[in-house]
């Protein structure tokens, strides 16, 4: 019989959880007051974990078995990939079948989440404590400085060219290059300048993986001359930074020729340190919050949303493309907000009670407090006010993306950060506001996600996200980039399937969420909390 992780809405279906990027991570599960499924003793638990791929289950990793308890602790980890813009579903299945998923465990605080298990009538199951930690050698960085001693004279009418090229070494027993210092010419006792590594290219991870230096002369037609080679491990050179180190350089060939050959020089070691690079996963385990706020076209451009051709018309049978967007990024950034309230506003409609013209109205209708509750509320608000407003224009951007800077403007020390879903069809009216206002925000904690659904051009649109050229307005250069376009139609399944397309969209248009916060964190110098400890 097969249990399943009660999201709370009696459906009992899978929980389905972000495991977001930058890293490896390594979940844990912890069930706790299993149903006894022994006559005579208590059950032997043993884990099996499914990783979904399409539509199927494969799976990924069993845990040991432990016998006679029904709170067992399993030891073995899972290491998986985490990417923040991807729904990624695991399964955990405990003795008596039980399956959930990690849901929302990097949102949360410490890393952990527990979840009841269902899925026998009547009866309590347990739950199950999951828990993920980041691998902290996928972030390390070492900078390291060599120089050499009495390297071999290559060049006839001077000394050498030096320069040392690093290879790992992989699991097949072959080499792959990951770094190559600068050439120092016509010396045989060059120091390199000083360089930077991530570990993960220089050992993949494995400190004592063998990293070999080769040490060539180098010439101008690239036919350079091999000096001579040593080898060393990052556990090794890890030893050495608190001391001068000296690798002797051997040269194969001459030590087979020649009786007396002793070596083709030293490179010694003159500094080595590791530093963590602080990552999108840090600043959230951190308690650092997102908060998500929409902003929805109503200009009359979308057609009527009674018509079956309005951009906004709500089929029996499928969602619009508004609320396909909607869906698709805000139930993925929703795991990363405690508080699961999101402010909505409309543009472009004529308004109630006195139908004038508003740029950033409540969905909700609410002035003091435009927040709904979850998705689902913004959804519902979003489907109630299009029976309420009249669709209208112009596009005018400014006054939401302002809205939303003013709130992200009061809290600045990284404790909060702001991600702006705008979602429309046409043209921008006011472009040069539009500018201002996101050269503006630029300098605060806040990101804007534009979503452009329906057949128009979007050009404007292109300018905006500063991928290629750097937003300016009055000689006013962005700080850095906030702004992410994409073309729903271009994420449009061709069968027709709406769950693919929302995958493929929020994979695109969150994919530089991570780098963009971190980016508003480097300039200000901003280090993550550090979480309460587990």
């Amino acid at each position: 019989m097969a249990l399943t992780c009660d999201q709370g809405d009696g459906h009992g279906e899978p929980l389905l959880g972000q495991v977001g990027r930058s890293g490896w991570l390594m979940p844990g599960s912890f069930p706790r007051n299993l149903l006894d499924m022994d006559t005579f003793s208590k059950s032997d638990p043993g884990g099996w974990q499914s990783r979904a791929g399409g539509m199927a289950w494969h799976g990924f990793g069993r845990t040991e078995v432990i016998d006679n308890t029904l709170n067992p602790d399993f030891v073995r980890k899972f290491v998986l990939d985490y990417y923040f813009e991807e729904k990624q579903n695991l399964r955990f299945d405990v003795p008596s079948g039980s399956h959930s998923a990690l849901f929302g465990v990097i949102g949360s605080q410490r890393g952990r989440l527990e979840r009841p298990l269902t899925g026998v009538p009547g009866k309590r199951c347990g739950t199950i404590l999951l828990l993920a930690e980041e691998l902290s050698n996928c972030r390390d960085i070492v900078t390291m400085q060599l120089c050499a001693n009495k390297l071999d004279k290559k060049d006839f009418f001077g000394k050498s060219d030096p320069f040392l090229v690093f290879y790992r070494s992989n699991e097949d027993g072959t080499f792959t290059i990951c770094h190559k210092t600068e050439v120092v010419k016509n010396t045989l006792n060059p120091v390199w300048q000083p360089f930077t590594i991530p570990v993960r290219a220089l050992c993949n991870g494995d400190y004592d993986r063998t990293v070999k230096i080769d040490v060539y002369d180098w010439d101008r037609d690239g036919s350079h001359d091999f000096i001579g080679e040593f080898a060393t491990s990052y556990r090794e050179l890890s030893r050495a930074q608190s001391q001068f180190t000296v690798y002797e350089v051997l040269n194969p060939r001459k030590k087979c020729k020649k009786k007396k050959y002793v070596n083709s020089g030293t490179v010694t070691l003159l500094s080595f340190s590791v530093e963590s690079e602080f990552t999108f996963v840090d600043y959230i385990r951190g308690g650092t919050q997102l908060n998500f706020t929409v902003a929805i076209d109503f200009t009359a451009s979308n057609g009527l949303p009674s018509q079956p051709t309005s951009l906004h018309y709500a089929s029996p049978y499928q969602l619009s493309a508004y609320a396909l967007a909607l869906k698709a990024v805000g139930e993925i950034i929703q795991d990363y907000d405690s508080d699961k309230l999101f402010p909505a506003y409309g543009f472009g409609a004529k308004v109630p009670p006195d139908g004038k013209i508003s740029h950033q109205f409540p969905l909700n209708n609410n002035m003091e407090n435009p927040s709904c509750v979850g998705i689902e509320g913004v959804l519902e608000s979003y489907l109630q006010s299009l029976r309420t407003v009249q669709l209208y224009g112009p596009t005018n951007f400014a006054p939401v993306i302002n809205q939303v800077a003013g709130t992200a403007a009061q809290v600045t020390d990284g404790s909060q950060y702001h991600v702006l879903l705008i979602i429309t069809d046409g043209v921008i009216s006011d472009m040069l506001q539009t500018k201002e206002a996101i050269v503006t925000a630029s300098s605060l904690p806040m990101s804007i996600i534009i979503v452009g659904v329906g057949p128009a051009e979007f050009e404007a649109m292109e300018e905006l996200d500063g991928d290629e050229v750097r937003l300016s307005s009055r000689g006013r250069y962005a700080e850095r980039d906030i702004v992410q376009f994409v073309p729903f139609r271009d994420y449009v399944d061709d069968s027709g399937n709406q769950v693919l397309s929302m995958a493929r969209l929020a994979k695109d248009v969150l994919a530089e969420i991570p780098e963009q916060l971190l980016s508003y964190m480097k300039t200000r110098d901003i280090k993550p909390l550090r979480a309460d400890p587990k």
